[in-house]
């Protein structure tokens, strides 16, 4: 078990980070945590993305005289990594957009509470 544990521990801490943004988005009322939530939500998953793309000795694709083409283990996959930087990008907007809506929720109704902005939503 302790083996398992030394092995995968930054997966197991990766799976404690999105279980915290669960929690946060769909437990806490107040807009700026469950935007918080999301973000870590966001992160653990890309960063889940990058620990599995890692290979011990592995090195960049790029032919190289010294390393022999016979073992394509040897050569790290680009592939997740820049399939990572999208989701960063769209990471960002996401999380731009969310505090911009959360700016305009607050000046228009004086709260974050999202169950006081049922309320008020309901007696308009």
């Amino acid at each position: 078990m302790l083996e398992l544990i030394e092995g995968h521990y930054a997966y197991f801490f990766l799976m404690l980070l999105f279980m915290i943004g669960i929690y946060a988005m769909m437990m806490k009322r107040n807009l700026m945590k469950k935007i918080m939530g999301m973000s870590m939500i966001q992160s653990a998953t890309i960063m889940v993305w990058i620990v599995s793309a890692y290979k011990d000795g592995g090195t960049i694709p790029v032919m190289d005289p010294n390393i022999s083409l016979d073992n394509p283990d040897l050569y790290l996959n680009p592939l997740p990594h820049t399939l990572m930087l999208t989701a960063i990008v769209v990471a960002v907007v996401t999380l731009g957009v969310s505090f911009a809506l959360a700016v305009s929720v607050y000046r228009n109704y004086n709260t974050l509470d999202e169950n006081e902005l049922l309320d008020r939503t309901k007696e308009q």
